[in-house]
């Protein structure tokens, strides 16, 4: 009987490592598949009718025999519809045009159909000209695009003009070989990475929500880490170890354990109406009654998550100094090292491993909070960064955009949750990612400090 535990173990982590590498797959497949240019199509269907889109999916009929397919059509200007559903036995062709053209715009969202003309109040181009001459015109930087109009003609024939100005991305992908795919995949990525958010959040990037998260889980581990740290080195080596101490242990872990909601609503009601606006009366009263640090705001938000994530610190170091064998404070004090001596420079340097380990649960669970920063201060569109060049540079009374939330309103406060949903996995891939290498950073740093004093890694 003895011998099945080791193998039940040996099962359980296999099937955790099986489960988190399907996590990490579906994460990598949706959220970075977005990127790559899709195969647009032409549909023809038995009443004559022409479809132009992009195929995303098939299922069941439920009332017959057959299958339907989604096709995403855009052109929401048009017809008022993103998405249309076709029964698969209704089609009676399809086709792969090179010339099929996708728009990423503003603020109608995508356009799918034909490019007819390009028009700059100088010359009219058709054809392939237009085609270069739209290629060349998105390649400049914005502010120096000409100011041209687009023909465009969707598959039934409709036409509409489209201005210059309001198209940020074009492509022909079933022109494209997999080289030009690989380079518009690339190109997308980047500028997910590096630009704000556009149409209600369904477009564009998340830079913004990138530096917030990463600045906001900076400023809550400065506060949180010195007193976590602090409070762990009382009880462990100055308070007296009786009842009262056990209390307050007990205390400490059941603190982390609190529904993070909680700590939502205690930095609400304390640090934004109580002392954020006890400070505006003081510092700021010729703004009122508009608020400055009686709102959500950075400096609320960290102190929050440091709150919440205090129980983790103290327990994760106090755990760490508890390791440290007595003897090596006898010894110290032995060769007369006075108690001060002996934390400063013996406890404390071997003990910085666990404190680092303090720092990765810490960053952990702070960067993926979103219930209590929704009431202490992230925003849907923050206008200003918390970070710039104007004194006195950091703004901590700013709001700030995160990536958990902005996951959360993607998903489920966008006007095409459908439309929304690859750049949900997209945004869960990056903020797993973030989490991931701050994690990796401290475990290193961990690594490093414990092969420099000599203990086992």
């Amino acid at each position: 009987m003895t011998r099945i535990w080791p193998w039940l173990c040996a099962a359980s982590v296999a099937l955790s490592l099986f489960m988190l590498g399907l996590l990490l797959a579906l994460l990598l497949t949706r959220g970075l598949g977005h990127f790559w240019p899709s195969t647009l199509e032409v549909a023809t269907l038995d009443s004559g009718e022409l479809i132009a889109g992009e195929a995303v999916r098939e299922t069941a009929l439920p009332q017959r025999d057959g299958k339907e397919r989604l096709y995403f059509t855009a052109n929401r200007d048009i017809d008022g519809a993103r998405w249309r559903w076709v029964a698969i036995e209704s089609i009676a062709s399809r086709q792969t045009p090179t010339k099929l053209l996708r728009l990423q715009r503003g603020p109608w969202g995508d356009f799918i159909g034909y490019l007819s003309a390009y028009e700059d109040g100088q010359q009219r181009l058709e054809g392939e000209a237009a085609w270069q001459a739209l290629a060349t015109a998105l390649a400049a930087p914005a502010n120096t695009r000409p100011p041209a109009t687009l023909v465009l003609e969707t598959a039934d024939g409709q036409l509409i003009r489209q201005a210059l100005a309001d198209i940020h991305r074009a492509q022909r992908p079933n022109a494209m070989h997999p080289g030009e795919k690989l380079r518009y995949w690339a190109h997308g990525v980047w500028q997910f990475l590096s630009e704000g958010p556009r149409a209600a959040n369904t477009g564009g990037g998340v830079w913004p929500a990138i530096f917030g998260t990463v600045l906001m889980v900076i400023v809550m581990s400065v506060i949180v880490m010195p007193f976590g740290v602090l409070a762990a080195i009382y009880l462990n080596e100055i308070a007296h170890q009786g009842r009262l101490t056990r209390l307050v242990r007990i205390g400490v872990r059941n603190l982390a354990g609190v529904p993070s909601i909680v700590y939502g609503v205690f930095g609400l009601g304390v640090f934004v109406y109580g002392i954020g606006s006890s400070v505006d009366q003081w510092f700021f009263e010729d703004t009122l009654p508009s608020p400055t640090f009686g709102t959500g705001g950075l400096l609320w938000a960290s102190l929050t998550l440091a709150l919440l994530t205090l129980p983790v610190v103290i327990v994760a170091t106090e755990e760490g100094l508890a390791r440290i064998p007595d003897s090596q404070r006898e010894g110290a004090v032995a060769l007369g090292a006075t108690r001060l001596e002996t934390l400063t420079r013996i406890v404390l340097p071997m003990a910085m491993p666990a404190m680092l380990t303090a720092v990765i649960l810490a960053v952990a669970r702070a960067a993926g909070e979103v219930a209590p920063l929704m009431l202490v201060g992230v925003a849907k569109l923050a206008p200003q960064m918390p970070l710039d060049g104007d004194f006195p540079y950091l703004h901590l009374e700013r709001k700030f955009m995160h990536l958990g939330y902005h996951l959360f309103d993607t998903a489920f406060h966008g006007d095409d949750v459908q439309a929304a949903i690859p750049l949900v996995y997209a945004t869960a891939l990056l903020l797993v990612t973030i989490v991931l290498v701050l994690n990796l950073t401290a475990i290193f740093l961990r690594h490093y400090l414990r092969r420099q004093r000599g203990q086992p890694c």
